[in-house]
């Protein structure tokens, strides 16, 4: 589940939402009333979001948005026209006096594509180290000097073969390394 940290200027107000996304299933990792508290909370968490006013009393929420960990998003509260200062993408915002539907519609679709974006990063293929790049290498010259191809036919052809096997692919290169 996405961590979610609540910061507004008044106690009262963060506790309020606090109330309405906790009868809604969401759990709420912190409330806070100044940003220092809020990039406390976040440095131990692994991302989330952060629903926040306009300004606290030691920041206002650009300069938040500036000092948070890498994959956190942020949801802004405050007045329409506030908006056009905030100018950076990341920031999705939402229009003061907030109804409780399009707060519970928009903290849904974030922590939907929050979600996506983790999935997408757990994902990617991770780098791999020098022995690992050092025996793909030595297969692929074997591959290049015995079959004649070239550099990249003897990647493409470990890298099928991986595929096919459902191997990963320095298994493969190890694998044609003991074969040659």
């Amino acid at each position: 589940m996405v961590s979610i940290i609540i910061a507004f200027p008044k106690i009262e107000d963060a506790k309020n939402i606090k109330n309405i996304l906790l009868r809604n299933g969401y759990d709420v990792d912190a409330t806070c009333t100044s940003g220092a508290g809020v990039l406390n909370i976040a440095n131990e968490l692994d991302g989330g979001i952060v629903l926040c006013g306009y300004k606290l009393p030691d920041m206002q929420y650009n300069e938040l948005m500036n000092y948070l960990p890498k994959g956190f998003n942020m949801l802004l509260v405050a007045s329409p026209k506030k908006f056009e200062d905030c100018i950076n993408n990341d920031i999705v915002c939402l229009g003061m006096p907030i109804k409780t539907r399009d707060l519970l519609d928009t903290l849904q679709m974030m922590t939907y594509n929050y979600s996506r974006r983790k999935k997408r990063e757990a994902n990617r293929p991770k780098e791999r180290n020098e022995e690992a790049k050092k025996t793909i290498a030595k297969a692929k010259a074997i591959l290049m000097e015995r079959n004649n191809m070239s550099e990249e036919e003897a990647h493409r052809y470990i890298q099928k073969t991986s595929m096919d096997s459902g191997t990963k692919m320095v298994e493969t290169a190890e694998m044609i390394l003991s074969l040659m």
